[in-house]
């Protein structure tokens, strides 16, 4: 991969291995400045080790890492002063103060004490801890104890943010700070976030990376992503009617509409109708004027798409499948979960 200054992390042909278990298989991927990416697959999928090896906590048996256009493997050092990292255990001091341990951390990543004043008070505001700032770690609820993971992470305003799991253990209250706090950061660091709430890692992420068996099985924004493995775009419309000739006006909206299902029609003569499209452009306004000057009667129209967690399904689905003719996995079972790595 070439180097360019838009591009703040550079992982190529990246494996890791734990004795017999491939727990990294060829892994490439890139990350631009200020891009905010979601990493998700079930566990066993390399998530954690991925992030790992991006942290320069962990090496890798082969391939190469660049953050910052600095290789990890040779500068760990370095690349370390541009990275963010909230782990997932997020282990914290249990007996010093929130605004204590922020300070120590700070110092430690060199920060300009008059600089590291100011800092402290911006992400106590920003992470919504500053009536928590004297109190001792090991007393506070585990949500806060999330939140002081993040402030450490954002701390010394790295290029690049890793957070695995940020959202754990938060209510929901916590969880839309969260949120908010990183979607704050879009377009001045890049983020990494792993997690299991499918329903943030759309809400936050511009892109999605979705891993199994180490390797990446599908990648894009949520939308590319419903494309890529769905194909099609569902309406749900509640009309009465002669459908005789529904077909034909479908396809003079759009070539690709067609009728999927057809439910069992009401007393009142209406009908529950699934239309697909392979079109992107939204065509409930062209259904809603078209069909009533048609003859059809419309009651409610509602377009419908794949969740995340479809998507999430079908992909990692599709992965084992591909797998199915190869030779027989370690654990003798291709679908079978493997160990947290």
């Amino acid at each position: 991969m070439s180097e360019s200054p838009e591009t703040t992390i550079e992982v190529s042909r990246l494996v890791k291995t734990y004795g017999p278990l491939t727990a990294v298989n060829d892994l490439s991927f890139t990350v631009k400045r200020g891009e905010i990416v979601g990493l998700l697959g079930p566990n066993g999928a390399g998530k954690s080790t991925t992030m790992r090896i991006l942290t320069g906590y962990l090496p890798a048996n082969s391939g190469s890492v660049r953050i910052c256009g600095l290789p990890v493997a040779s500068q760990s050092a370095f690349t370390k002063r541009h990275v963010g990292y909230m782990p997932e255990n997020n282990p914290l001091p249990e007996d010093m103060r929130v605004s204590e341990y922020l300070w120590f951390r700070g110092r430690l990543k060199e920060m300009p004490r008059a600089r590291l004043r100011e800092r402290i008070d911006e992400v106590l505001e920003l992470c919504d801890l500053k009536r928590n700032r004297h109190r001792i770690l090991g007393r506070l609820s585990k949500g806060n104890k999330q939140r002081v993971g993040i402030a450490e992470a954002i701390l010394a305003e790295p290029a690049v943010i890793i957070m695995d799991e940020p959202t754990i253990g938060l209510d929901p209250h916590q969880i839309i700070i969260v949120r908010d706090l990183i979607a704050s950061l879009r377009g001045r660091m890049s983020v990494i976030i792993s997690s299991h709430i499918l329903p943030e890692i759309e809400a936050t992420c511009d892109r999605v990376l979705i891993i199994n068996s180490g390797r990446i099985v599908a990648q894009g924004s949520p939308a590319e992503l419903r494309r890529e493995i769905f194909g099609h775009t569902s309406y749900r419309v509640e009309l009465a009617g002669d459908r005789e000739n529904l077909a034909a006006d479908l396809t003079a909206i759009e070539p690709t509409l067609k009728v999927a299902t057809v439910g069992d029609c009401g007393p009142d003569g209406f009908c529950a109708v699934t239309l697909q499209t392979q079109s992107d452009t939204d065509l409930g306004e062209q259904l809603l004027a078209v069909l009533p000057a048609r003859g059809y009667r419309v009651r409610s129209l509602g377009r419908t798409q794949p969740s995340l967690e479809d998507v999430f399904l079908a992909a990692t689905r599709r992965s084992w499948d591909a797998r199915l003719p190869d030779k027989k996995p370690l654990n003798g079972d291709s679908r079978a979960p493997l160990p947290k790595v």
